[in-house]
Formats: structure tokens, C-alpha cells, sequence
């Protein structure tokens, strides 16, 4: 489950420049599609470039997801056993560790469509949830909630749900048994370890 997760869970990490003032599902729209369109006509990320691919998603993602809220959540209860500094450097790692699988899971992409659902939104509202679904051709079609919360800088992104898969909570389990193996030093050195293994990969991708 965890492969079909992460191929179309690429999609979340579209929903870039979500503003205050502008209404989430419209720039869902906006944003996904414009990115979807440089991926399209980029030969480079055609062609596996993942490097490409991860400066498309620092440069479009990373300012506009809450990045401790996901940590946090995929932490649960063991987030409080943790320092300040060890929240730090989980919540670094753990974005280093998405970044890494949304790029792969880019650069994979061919021409899947992305239906976006009617949208309601109170007047007010600072929890907000878009839905849209991805129609990928001889598959059946995955749904794709991705939950947004509204800061002082903006609307921000601190889940995308797969398929009723919460991106963050998917990982919870794996994460208290690290924890409860090696404390929170030895989730981080788990984590660390798998990012480097992810870039290690990459690399040799970029290299055929």
C-alpha cells in the first residue's frame, strides 16, 4: 500500500502558493495545474531528473507546509517525549524525508488527471479540507483530501489523506516502534539513515 501511497500522494506536494486571502480549493487548482504543466513540458524531469524535480518542490512546497504540525502528528503521543532541539532535527529530517519521496514519486508521473470536488467553506473557518481525485488510466481512481490550516502566513498544508491514508498518522506506528526501540535519538539516526539511502538512490537514478 505504502508504493501506491506515495504515487499519487506527489500530488499534495503541489498546492504550493495557498494565500490567505484567496480561497484553498481555487489555488489548489491553480497551483497543481501550472506545476503539472512545467513537469509536462520539462525533458529533463521527463527524462528522471530528480534533481530538477526536488528544486521544483523546495522552491514551490516547502514555504507553504507546516512542516512540525506533520511531525507532530506523525509523532502523536511520543512528540512530547521529545527536547526542543530533538523536534528540530526530527522535524528537518522527517521534511528531507518527504521531499526525497515526493520528488521519485514526480518524476514517475505521466499524464494522470486530477478532478477537483465541489469545495464549501464557512465564513471564518481556519481548518479546511480539499478534495480532489487522481484518474490514473487501467486503475481505478484515487481520492486525495489534503487538509489546510490557516496561519498568519497563510494557508498551510499539515496532512494529505490517500485514499482515507493519512499521510502523517500512516507513518505513527512505525515511528512509536522506533521510539520505543531506541528512544527519539534512535528514530532520528532511523530516519537520517533512510534519507540517505533515498538519496543514495536517486543519484544512481540520475546517473543511468
Amino acid at each position: 500500500m505504502i508504493k501506491q501511497f506515495f504515487a499519487v500522494v506527489f500530488a499534495g506536494s503541489l498546492i504550493a502558493s495557498v494565500h490567505a486571502q484567496e480561497a484553498p480549493d481555487a489555488l489548489v487548482q491553480q497551483v497543481t495545474e501550472e506545476v503539472l504543466e512545467i513537469v509536462r513540458k520539462d525533458k529533463d524531469i521527463q527524462g528522471g531528473s530528480t534533481q530538477k524535480v526536488i528544486d521544483l518542490v523546495d522552491k514551490k512546497v516547502l514555504p507553504h507546509f507546516n512542516f512540525p504540525h506533520m511531525t507532530a502528528l506523525a509523532m502523536g503521543k511520543d512528540w512530547k517525549k521529545a527536547t526542543p532541539p530533538q523536534q528540530q532535527a526530527l522535524t528537518h529530517e522527517f521534511k528531507t524525508l518527504l521531499v526525497r519521496t515526493y520528488a521519485n514519486a514526480l518524476t514517475g508521473y505521466k499524464n494522470q488527471k486530477i478532478v477537483y470536488k465541489p469545495f464549501k467553506m464557512n465564513a471564518g473557518e481556519t481548518d479546511v479540507l480539499v478534495r480532489t481525485e487522481v484518474l490514473q488510466p487501467g486503475s481505478k481512481p484515487v481520492q486525495l483530501d489534503y487538509s489546510l490550516e490557516k496561519l498568519d502566513g497563510g494557508w498551510k498544508v499539515y496532512d494529505v489523506v490517500v485514499a482515507g491514508i493519512s499521510l502523517v498518522t500512516n507513518y505513527r506506528d512505525q515511528f512509536g516502534q522506533e521510539v520505543r526501540n531506541g528512544g527519539v535519538d534512535g528514530l532520528i539516526a532511523s530516519i537520517s539513515a533512510k534519507n540517505k539511502s533515498l538519496e543514495a538512490n536517486l543519484a544512481k537514478a540520475e546517473k543511468k
